[in-house]
């Protein structure tokens, strides 16, 4: 049966209502034809509603409506739409904290904690970090084209970090270091968060680095700017300005 996910924190309030439920030609502008919402899509599957804390009081309400009859009215319809789907939702939010302050319909709260899975935070559960760091290494190295393999010291700077982002920033971390190693991944292809002072990285010139690194992203991504940015975890307009200044265009 089909499975469909959404992050409720990537669309305005409005967008995400369409997106959910979907709408009648004519509902708006722009609606020329009948969209069909992701609950619709998901007939008979699951829908995975990812920081669903973000989501609006407004639209929690016919969430809720959904969770109780299983039935729910398109933008623009007269009509409701009956499905038959299961909903599982997942969080970085205290929703119970929420609810207290007002911030969370706290009937929602209670329909959806049915069954809660709570997942610790990745520096809570230390140990996985190396087989993460592997799994993905295979997979980036994989996708590269070329076999990479970590040295002792990456892999103790990865355990001593404080992974404020969990496992998205060490994926992020990892995809970054193959791109940027040539075979072997050392304390210099990490991000400058990380606690270096033991490499010596900073005893090379900082600016040469910086320029190589900008330099191999931009051939791995075939030029794609936006890409790039993101790898380098830096605003698009700083890249353009790097770009000019190291002479990359």
């Amino acid at each position: 049966m089909p499975f469909v996910a959404i992050n409720c924190s990537s669309f305005s309030a409005d967008l995400l209502e369409s997106e959910l439920f979907g709408y009648k030609a004519g509902a708006f502008t722009g609606a020329v034809r009948d969209k069909k919402g992701l609950f619709e899509e998901a007939q008979h599957g699951s829908i995975f509603l990812d920081e669903i804390g973000e989501m609006s009081l407004e639209l929690q309400a016919k969430l809720l409506r959904v969770l109780e009859n299983k039935t729910f009215i398109k933008l623009g319809d007269t009509q409701t739409t009956k499905v038959n789907i299961r909903i599982m939702a997942a969080t970085n939010r205290d929703l119970q904290k929420e609810a207290d302050e007002g911030k969370f319909r706290l009937d929602l709260f209670y329909r959806l904690s049915v069954f809660t899975i709570s997942l610790p935070s990745l520096n809570e559960r230390r140990g996985d970090i190396e087989i993460l760091a592997k799994y993905y290494l295979k997979q980036f190295a994989d996708k590269a084209g070329k076999p990479v393999k970590m040295t002792d010291e990456f892999v103790t700077l990865l355990n001593n970090h404080q992974w404020k982002g969990n496992i998205r920033e060490l994926k992020n971390v990892m995809e970054r270091a193959v791109i940027l190693a040539d075979d072997t991944l050392t304390p210099d292809v990490l991000p400058p968060q990380f606690d270096n002072q033991n490499t010596n990285s900073n005893s090379l010139d900082l600016q040469s680095i910086e320029k190589q690194h900008i330099s191999k992203v931009l051939a791995h991504t075939k030029g794609n700017k936006t890409e790039t940015a993101r790898l380098l975890g830096i605003g698009l307009t700083t890249l353009y300005r790097k770009i000019e200044e190291y002479g990359l265009a």
